[in-house]
């Protein structure tokens, strides 16, 4: 696998476990406005991810999504934690400790597939921009 395939693959399925989170996330959430900003995130993970499929497809290459266990095992863990605290500011600051792991990983992307193609390089760094711009954000739904 190549160095664009490799980094299409990670923006991929990044943004993949980005949409089923955030969906699933949607349904747990009370709070209308926090409802809103999660639709908001939604939104921009499945456009992210779109524009990965397609990059994917038009170099001629299967996009990898995650495989059945990880989504199973997400879908537990956020029904694990949220099982004795629902509150917009619990489920906010998981989706802070998210986006931090995305920000560290979206980083060291783009330093080890520095040679990869100009377009995939910059949908690399606009999942970058919204990961870093998801955690200034949900940083007011803090309590």
């Amino acid at each position: 696998m190549n160095e664009n395939t490799e980094l299409l693959n990670y923006i991929y399925q990044n943004s993949q476990m980005g949409v089923h989170t955030i969906g699933q996330l949607i349904d747990i959430t009370e709070d209308e406005e926090f409802k809103k900003h999660l639709e908001s995130q939604y939104k921009e993970y499945k456009e992210i991810h779109d524009a990965a499929r397609e990059l994917l497809n038009k170099h001629g290459y299967d996009e990898k999504g995650i495989g059945t266990f990880d989504k199973i095992k997400t879908y537990l863990m956020i029904n694990m934690q949220t099982l004795t605290d629902k509150s917009t500011s619990h489920i906010a600051e998981m989706l802070i400790i998210g986006s931090n792991m995305g920000v560290i990983n979206a980083v060291k992307n783009i330093k080890k597939y520095q040679n990869a193609e100009p377009d995939i390089i910059n949908l690399m760094k606009r999942l970058l921009e919204f990961e870093e711009n998801n955690i200034q954000q949900l940083k007011e739904f803090l309590a």
